[in-house]
């Protein structure tokens, strides 16, 4: 039998956090070189991004393979593009260093170890492998393939109006109304850093959502004379701004910057890494993950686009009331469009089977990597704001971000099943 009474946490981490340092700065670089493309005449679809980004003290290295305009390219004095040893175009560091300054500044980092202005930074970008490229590259009759192998999931719940968990959610909303807060430089919340980790445990009954047990925030601040109850007065208002009214009782117990004073923050107290925070960036453990990151890969990479694609389609599934909570899992091979597998898992929540939502999803969107990206217009600069904050349960915007959060096929869903 499901648990019905329960306790489930979930964690988030600022745009300050080390790890999502370097997110946003491959996130940045996907978005500078799709605008860089339009402005070339490249069409989008060739763009090719696979971009690892390394942050310590004063130091970020960004690495990966790549495929961009010639605007992204260095040249001779003749205006010939340079080739490295093995035949590939020479990147132009100048565009990328310039935005990984941009993006660093943005986050609010100005401290003596780790500052925007003086971070040495190094670009070990090259071309993509023409191996990968033979699989995933249109030929002749050939389909876009995946970038990779892999299994990619999505979920949806009616825990919240966003249909997505509900200790997720706050842990990210709680660091999104700080970081609001901080980046006015008005009042209490000016005095803290960029660097911050939240921690939520809600309590369940009945199988749903009640209130908070347990609160964590642990954030940077600039004055080393502040103590954890110091702290404590600065964040409390903001934190019970961001949860539900009545949500925090007598009996919630509170950790606020537990282990004492937080100045040194960011990649100059730990290393950070793209990639390493994909729990955080999808369901906060709520459902499964299929291991791949998302930041810094175009959209060829089935790692991110489908990934984007099963929560669209699990988020259409619950608002189609076709179940209160959906588990979607896709698969593919490298090399090949079509995926090898449709699960879907409707947690003993549905109004029709399992198999007759796996027919309808397979109707009412092309699961190609091609299709997907074309369904939900991806081949467009709008990857820097999915960097912090998780890349699900956010509104979709007019720029065409966050589009996999549309519940447009609602009534096409409806009708595949009853068909």
């Amino acid at each position: 039998m499901v648990r019905s009474s329960y306790q489930f946490t979930s964690e988030s981490v600022s745009e300050g956090h080390p790890d999502k340092v370097c997110d946003r700065i491959s996130d940045e670089i996907v978005d500078l070189v799709f605008r860089e493309a339009k402005k070339a005449g490249m069409d989008p679809s060739q763009v090719r991004i696979a971009c690892e980004t390394l942050a310590t003290t004063n130091r970020v290295i960004i690495a990966g393979e790549v495929r961009v305009p010639e605007t992204l390219l260095k040249k001779d004095k003749e205006g010939n593009i340079l080739l490295d040893a093995a035949g590939n175009p020479v990147v132009n560091p100048s565009k990328f260093k310039s935005t990984a300054r941009k993006a660093i500044r943005s986050i609010g980092y100005e401290q003596a170890g780790f500052h925007w202005k003086t971070a040495k930074i190094d670009v070990l970008l090259h071309g993509q492998s023409a191996d990968i490229a033979q699989g995933v590259d249109e030929k002749d009759n050939k389909d876009v393939g995946a970038g990779d192998q892999g299994i990619m999931f999505g979920y949806a719940s009616r825990e919240t109006p966003e249909l997505l968990p509900a200790p997720i959610y706050y842990a990210h909303k709680i660091l999104e109304v700080l970081t609001a807060a901080r980046k006015t430089g008005i009042g209490p919340a000016a005095v803290l850093g960029p660097d911050a980790k939240s921690q939520v445990t809600v309590k369940y009954e009945d199988g749903k959502p009640v209130g908070v047990s347990q609160i964590v925030l642990s954030t940077q601040h600039l004055d080393e004379n502040l103590t954890s109850a110091d702290v404590r007065k600065i964040v409390e208002p903001f934190i019970r701004e961001a949860l539900p009214e009545g949500w925090i009782t007598a009996e919630t117990v509170w950790h606020i910057n537990p282990t004492g004073k937080f100045v040194v923050g960011g990649p100059d107290g730990d290393a950070g890494l793209t990639g390493r925070k994909i729990i955080v960036d999808t369901y906060g453990g709520a459902a499964p993950h299929g291991g791949g990151a998302f930041s810094g890969k175009d959209p060829t990479k089935v790692d991110r686009s489908a990934a984007y694609a099963a929560r669209y389609l699990a988020k259409n599934v619950v608002a189609a009331s076709l179940a209160d909570r959906a588990t979607i899992q896709l698969s593919y091979a490298i090399g090949v469009a079509q995926p090898l597998s449709i699960y879907v898992d409707l947690h003993g929540t549905g109004t029709v089977s399992e198999e007759a939502v796996e027919r309808a999803l397979a109707k009412v969107m092309d699961l190609t990597p091609r299709g997907i990206r074309t369904h939900l217009d991806l081949n467009k600069p709008i990857y820097a704001r999915t960097s912090a904050y998780g890349h699900f349960g956010r509104k979709a915007g007019r720029d065409g971000s966050f589009s996999w959060e549309k519940t447009d096929l609602v009534s096409a869903l409806k009708a595949a099943v009853k068909a």
